[in-house]
């Protein structure tokens, strides 16, 4: 019994020495702040309701996208999308809006709006990158 107790002993041991090891090789990747690869977060977010009935808000992401990428907007989220579609400005492509909402170019494809059955509307227009 006893020596059946020191291996699961010897086991948990060397277990645990593993999950250590495997965690340090992970912490040591992953450093904090930086993202894994094909995600993003919303770094500042600002909203500004000084007009009646009308919400101005302007956020910034920080995204770290894989190879032909770039930061976008899908389902109203931060995301990393396909680069043509930022390029080509076809906005609609990368599903900006929410589910049940309409995406439609504004006529000088300077941005999106998503329309809700309801007739409520959100116009989105990027601001180009500032250089670093």
């Amino acid at each position: 019994m006893q020596s059946g107790a020191k291996t699961l002993s010897a086991g948990g041991g060397a277990s645990l020495c593993c999950l250590l090891l495997l965690w340090l090789i992970y912490s040591h990747l992953l450093r904090e702040g930086q993202l894994a690869v094909g995600t993003c977060e919303i770094v500042m977010l600002n909203r500004d309701s000084s007009v009646p009935r009308r919400t101005i808000a302007r956020q910034t992401a920080r995204c770290a996208c894989r190879r032909g990428q770039i930061a976008g907007t899908t389902r109203a989220r931060p995301a990393c999308v396909d680069a043509r579609i930022v390029r080509s400005r076809q906005w609609c492509e990368m599903a900006p809006c929410l589910e049940g909402e309409v995406c439609s170019l504004l006529f000088n494809r300077s941005g999106w709006t998503c329309t809700k059955g309801s007739g409520r509307i959100k116009t989105v227009t990027p601001l180009p990158k500032e250089p670093s």
